[in-house]
């Protein structure tokens, strides 16, 4: 089929909506505002989210929900983790009976501790699912700089068709089969992301952000054990991957509202700066929740909670962090007594 709906007119959305229009599909962008799907159909360009970038003749925006998913096979959905459940019902009766949802968005539902593929299994349970993830920067991808990322569904072959859907010389798409994990692991490391930011505002340097990542990826990869992911994925590229190019690079959100809560900026403040969702944000508030839920020490997430909900001052949450009580660097395996010393 060669029609595909993307749901989300933000820089990501935009980004694979130029990646799968040079493939030759036919793009229904919807777009919430109706002056910026006017926008994006005269000038080529999303001018709010992505500028710079001409978008394919074969890219349409449309502000009518329903026309953008009737008769699609494939729906890829890049709206922020917080409105995903309100556009899911206004779909829900419009769809094709052998539609994919393809989640490309990352967070948790706050207010249901809910990953997205269990937001998508509430609101329309019959339906087919995979989600898109891994280190991706909107700015490079719709520039064809070279990029890899992984669809992951419970079902072999419906990853497999979306990989075979993304997939170009520039765009590669490995398959696995761990939803938990792949969706886990691009949620939170956008709170590492955040943390690493607010080192490099109070002026850290290397060391602490290697440390910060490192440790960050030590309680990513133990609350994801802990709610039925696959240790492993946290390897790849939904993983270290994506926790690499979100702690290091100037285009993600995350790392530059942490510069500026890190420089003393406010929350809100920050997240007026960045002008786009910092999911970060939420999904800290989430992961708090979700470690006390799991019986799960998080220690760099608590203290960046405090910092963003309970006005803690950063130098002292550092503090906190670096005079832990001592411990092994691999808890699990000194513990289980691997090694005799």
């Amino acid at each position: 089929m060669k029609n595909i709906c993307i749901l989300g007119g933000g820089s990501w959305g935009t980004a694979l909506a130029i990646v799968l229009a040079k493939k030759g599909f036919n793009i229904d962008l919807w777009v919430r505002d109706n002056n910026q799907c006017e926008e994006i159909n005269t000038a080529r360009e999303n001018l709010k989210y992505l500028q710079g970038v001409l978008l394919p003749n074969n890219i349409n925006a449309t502000n009518d929900i329903i026309k953008a998913v009737k008769d699609k096979k494939v729906i890829v959905s890049a709206v922020p983790t917080h409105g995903v459940r309100e556009v899911l019902r206004s779909i829900k009766n419009h769809l094709n009976q052998e539609a994919i949802i393809v989640n490309v968005a990352k967070g948790i539902e706050v207010d249901t501790l809910l990953r997205i593929s269990e937001i998508v299994k509430e609101e329309i349970p019959e339906i087919e699912y995979a989600i898109l993830s891994g280190p991706s920067h909107a700015e490079e991808v719709a520039r064809d700089i070279p990029t890899t990322l992984v669809a992951a569904s419970a079902k072999k072959h419906i990853a497999e068709y979306i990989q075979d859907i993304f997939m170009t010389p520039k765009f590669r798409v490995y398959t696995n089969p761990d939803v938990i994990g792949v969706e886990l692991g691009g949620a939170l490391k956008n709170i590492i992301a955040l943390g690493a930011g607010i080192s490099d505002g109070l002026g850290y340097g290397d060391n602490t952000k290697a440390a910060l990542m490192n440790r960050g990826f030590v309680e990513i990869a133990r609350i994801g054990e802990a709610m039925g992911a696959n240790k492993m994925t946290f390897a790849g590229l939904s993983g270290i991957g994506d926790l690499i190019v979100t702690c290091t690079s100037m285009h993600s959100r995350n790392r530059r509202a942490g510069i500026l809560i890190g420089q003393g900026y406010t929350l809100e403040e920050a997240t007026k700066s960045i002008g786009m969702v910092v999911e970060g944000i939420k999904t800290t508030k989430a992961a708090y929740q979700l470690s006390g839920k799991y019986d799960v020490t998080m220690p760099i997430t608590e203290e960046i909670y405090k910092v963003l909900y309970e006005d803690a001052n950063v130098k002292n949450s550092v503090v906190n962090l670096m005079l832990r009580d001592k411990t092994h660097e691999i808890e699990d395996i000194v513990n289980e007594d691997q090694f005799l010393w």
